[in-house]
């Protein structure tokens, strides 16, 4: 546009800058008419318009709220929430030693890496957990198709009683614990299947076994593995080492990974519990890497994958039917969890992060926050503790472990019942070697922690 142009108005023509009246009151024109204004100022253009025609109260209330979330952005990202007193964001421009110090962005990697974690999973379900699964003799397998059962269980009952039960059996001239068997058979096809349950155990079972080695293999050379005060040596100036940093982003990837897939995962009595659990434990990962607070995070991590991969190969021996070294795993997973959760938690780390860290660098905002995390899992912890010892007990006492009131299915304990008094009609109980229990009931489900 010329220097002597001029934005379009209302009335149909143009004016020039050397213009006092438009086109219609006789003012002068001189040269092709300009052209419209670039697309970015007619855009703004339009949101002014829209910005006028709100109300001045709803102006001055997102003006407000604008304010507000700047003010909270700024101070979210503030070197006075983030870093102890005396230090600011330039003192990490340095490369120090190995990776440098942590940066925000580098959280940006993960995302990517939870979606390469979730597709190996798929891989790793399909063609090694799945042939695992029949290996042991789970089969994926619904009851035989009859168009008249078909009808029956979706037409009008899926617990038909004894007189529909007989008169499908003349019917069908089937014997009426076959047809109690074909029920049963067809209500479990619509709750999650015992072969997808595995699969989804056993990816978990390898992750954590293979993250627990990993993380052993690294902190054994650590030093603040032996004294823990050196978490808070030189902090907050602590240089990254390659170790560290993959550790770091492995686990915290595979709990994004985790937090996108338990959406489409067999849907567990304790979602949000875990939703909250996932929550507080990315933010703990997150948090603790950008104020560099990685060496006790790196314990914290260690300490939960240390229980973590014993309660998955429990419920792999449940799913196969090994009932006794089910139990067994369980136990042992008990003991674990309990010691490390309620005992070298709560004494050894939180003590450190609390009371050593204050005595060696001092609170700030972040701290408080990273040490209120710290608290919420101790109380999922305190929680997740009592429902395993009751089970445990149980197990101990009964011989075999009972259903687990956090249960990993949605089904309702009664239809469990009634397949449990149908599954000796169906002759589905086999010996399997010395471990196998006969008859055991494939519905008793685990804790999903």
């Amino acid at each position: 546009m010329g220097g002597e142009e001029a934005w379009p108005r209302g009335g149909g023509g143009l004016r020039l800058a050397g213009d006092e009246k438009g086109p219609e009151g006789g003012g002068r024109r001189s040269g092709p008419a300009p052209g419209p204004p670039p697309r970015g100022f007619r855009w703004l253009r339009r949101q002014l318009r829209l910005w006028r025609q709100w109300p001045p109260g709803g102006r001055k209330m997102a003006t407000a709220a604008a304010g507000a979330l700047g003010l909270l952005w700024g101070w979210l990202w503030s070197e006075r929430f983030w870093l102890p007193q005396n230090v600011s964001w330039a003192d990490f421009e340095g490369a120090g030693d190995g990776y440098g110090y942590p940066r925000a962005r580098h959280i940006l990697s993960v995302f990517p890496l939870a979606a390469g974690i979730f597709s190996v999973r798929l891989l790793f379900e399909r063609f090694i957990a799945k042939p695992c699964a029949l290996h042991v003799g789970i089969q994926d397998s619904g009851p035989y198709p009859n168009a008249i059962l078909e009808k029956v269980f979706l037409s009008i009952t899926k617990y038909p009683d004894e007189k529909r039960l007989e008169g499908l059996s003349k019917q069908l001239d089937w014997d009426v614990r076959k047809i109690q068997c074909w029920f049963r058979h067809r209500r479990n096809q619509d709750k999650p299947p015992t072969l997808t349950k595995f699969c989804e155990s056993m990816w978990r079972f390898t992750f954590y076994l293979c993250i627990f080695c990993y993380g052993i293999n690294f902190l054994w050379s650590s030093p603040w593995f032996w004294d823990i005060r050196q978490c808070w040596h030189s902090y907050p100036f602590q240089p990254l080492t390659s170790g560290l940093y993959y550790y770091y982003i492995m686990e915290l990837a595979f709990y994004w990974s985790l937090m996108f897939s338990q959406f489409i995962d067999i849907k567990r009595k304790d979602f949000l519990i875990m939703f909250v659990h996932h929550l507080a434990t990315i933010g703990l990962i997150t948090f603790s890497y950008i104020n560099n607070m990685v060496r006790v995070g790196t314990l914290v991590m260690c300490l939960h994958d240390a229980s973590d991969f014993l309660l998955e190969a429990a419920k792999l021996a449940n799913y196969a039917k090994y009932q006794r070294l089910c139990d067994t795993l369980f136990v042992i997973f008990s003991a674990v969890f309990v010691v490390t959760r309620l005992g070298i938690y709560p004494f050894w780390i939180l003590n450190t992060t609390f009371f050593e860290s204050w005595e060696i660098i001092g609170p700030y905002p972040s701290w408080w926050l990273f040490n209120g995390l710290l608290l919420i899992l101790q109380v999922l912890h305190v929680i997740w503790s009592y429902l395993i010892v009751r089970i445990a007990f149980k197990a101990l006492i009964r011989g075999k472990v009972s259903k687990d009131d956090r249960s990993d299915v949605e089904s309702s304990s009664e239809e469990e019942d009634v397949a449990t008094n149908t599954r000796s009609a169906c002759g589905s109980s086999s010996s399997n070697g010395a471990n196998r229990v006969n008859g055991h009931m494939g519905s008793s489900y685990w804790a999903e922690e």
